[in-house]
C-alpha cells in the first residue's frame, strides 16, 4: 500500500470504505447514539452489519493497523468524526484511548471476536 501520508481525504475513504461507513455511523459524530461509553461503542460496531460487510472491515483493519502511527493518524482522521484519544466532557465517563492504534485494535478485535465472522456464515438470531 501506498504511504497513506501522501493521499486526500477521499482517497482514503475510497481505500477504506467500510471503516468509512463506520465514521458515518458507530464513530461517528452522534457516536453516544451507539453506546454510553467509547468501549459499548466499539462493542455494538458490528451488530445491523451483514458477514460480508464484517469480514471487509476485519481486512481493511488489518490494512490500516500495518501503516506507521502517522498513517494511521492521517488516515483516522479522514475515516471518524470522533478523537477516541481525547477525554470528553460530554457524555461524562465516556472513556477514551491512549492512541488510534490502541483504538483501531480494539475495534478490530470487537469484529475478529464477532460470533458470525468467528463462524465463518450467517446466524439466524431467531434460532
Amino acid at each position: 500500500m501506498s504511504t497513506l501520508l501522501k493521499c486526500t481525504n477521499n482517497d482514503i475513504r475510497d481505500i477504506f470504505p467500510r471503516i468509512k461507513n463506520l465514521g458515518a455511523s458507530s464513530f461517528g459524530e452522534d457516536a453516544d447514539v451507539f453506546g454510553d461509553t467509547l468501549a459499548e461503542v466499539i462493542e455494538n460496531a458490528p451488530q445491523g452489519h451483514d458477514l460480508l460487510f464484517k469480514q471487509q472491515t476485519v481486512n481493511e483493519l488489518k490494512n490500516l493497523l500495518a501503516c506507521n502511527d502517522a498513517e494511521i493518524n492521517h488516515a483516522s482522521f479522514a475515516l471518524i468524526a470522533i478523537s477516541p484519544t481525547e477525554e470528553v466532557e460530554e457524555p461524562p465517563n465516556w472513556g477514551s484511548f491512549p492512541t488510534l492504534r490502541a483504538f483501531w485494535s480494539a475495534v478490530l478485535h470487537v469484529f475478529e471476536n464477532d460470533p458470525e465472522v468467528q463462524a465463518g456464515k450467517e446466524i439466524d438470531p431467531s434460532i
